[in-house]
């Protein structure tokens, strides 16, 4: 893709995506590798005095600080407002998690200090499929593969439908300075896996993968929106828990509804992979129960679910 089509596509997409483009303020999460850098140099051409940058130091690797201040002096060239974020406390879990968890709580507390509308990462065509291929694999439904979403809340993602190997050509063709990150390659990561995987593959249509992803993307809306009205009508809260008083409903509105139904009992817990809901189900069609954390689910007429008490340790 060449550098004038390049910037008409981005141009494009932010229209597309967002209704107030023309007076919209945005912020560009920028590591300093090449996608972002690209997506950063195409918003400020795009849209001059309305791009801010900020980039996530997370302290894993020696040369992110080097990184973050190469990202921070090319901006200040620019004349574009940049910030360098850093976590609060340590590791906790898995790496590649916390690390993403961290950076965007930080980056979406830099876009409100900073009054920006729409906060935009540099996710490319190549990374929709390296997703859609690891939740292929893990036995994702229809929401996982849908996979990379171009909006999601206030998040752009405006590259989807851009390879890899443009943006770097972008990259090469402006003289942008960028690095590269060495856990992108990095075989303990299971992404760097796919990625070294796919390296030598050319029988896969990346674009019309992209395309399905984007399909499936508005199937899951379109089966939000029809599990919105069923749990205003049909799931009701008394005083243990929550009740489902129709479950005559296909499997897929079974699972939404029953996901909703321990995300509000269990705020704060991670959403349950799939086959937990789908044994929750089978226990309560039989008129049993089972249960998911603290979350136990009765079959029966109704079915009811509830958090169990805490355990007494001894």
């Amino acid at each position: 893709m060449a550098e004038g089509d390049l910037q008409a596509h981005l141009k494009q997409a932010i229209e597309a995506l967002v209704e107030n483009a023309a007076s919209a303020r945005f912020g560009v999460a920028v590591s300093g590798g090449p996608d972002s850098m690209a997506l950063l140099d195409l918003m400020a051409q795009a849209f001059p005095g309305r791009v801010e940058a900020a980039t996530v130091d997370h302290g894993l690797r020696e040369a992110s600080a080097a990184e973050a201040a190469m990202v921070a002096d090319w901006c200040a060239a620019a004349g574009i407002a940049h910030a360098t974020l850093h976590p609060n406390g340590a590791v906790r879990g898995n790496v590649q998690s916390w690390a993403r968890a961290q950076r965007y709580a930080l980056l979406e507390g830099w876009r409100i200090e900073r009054g920006l509308d729409w906060l935009l990462t540099a996710h490319h065509a190549d990374d929709q499929l390296e997703t859609l291929l690891m939740r292929l694999n893990r036995g994702a439904g229809v929401s996982g593969l849908a996979g990379v979403r171009a909006r999601q809340g206030v998040v752009l993602r405006p590259l989807l439908g851009v390879r890899k190997a443009a943006l770097r050509d972008y990259v090469e063709e402006r003289s942008l300075p960028h690095a590269d990150d060495p856990s992108n390659s990095d075989p303990r990561f299971d992404r760097a896996v796919m990625r070294a995987t796919l390296a030598g593959v050319d029988w896969i249509d990346v674009a019309a993968a992209g395309r399905s992803a984007a399909a499936l993307a508005e199937v899951g809306d379109a089966l939000d929106w029809i599990v919105d009205g069923l749990e205003v009508s049909h799931v009701r809260a008394d005083d243990k828990g929550l009740v489902l008083d129709r479950t005559d409903l296909p499997r897929e509105l079974l699972r939404r509804l029953l996901l909703r139904m321990v995300a509000r009992l269990q705020p704060d817990a991670a959403p349950p992979r799939g086959e937990a809901i789908d044994r929750l189900i089978a226990a309560a069609r039989e008129g049993g129960q089972a249960s998911i954390g603290r979350a136990l689910l009765k079959g029966g007429p109704c079915w009811t679910m509830k958090l169990a008490p805490p355990r007494r340790w001894q």
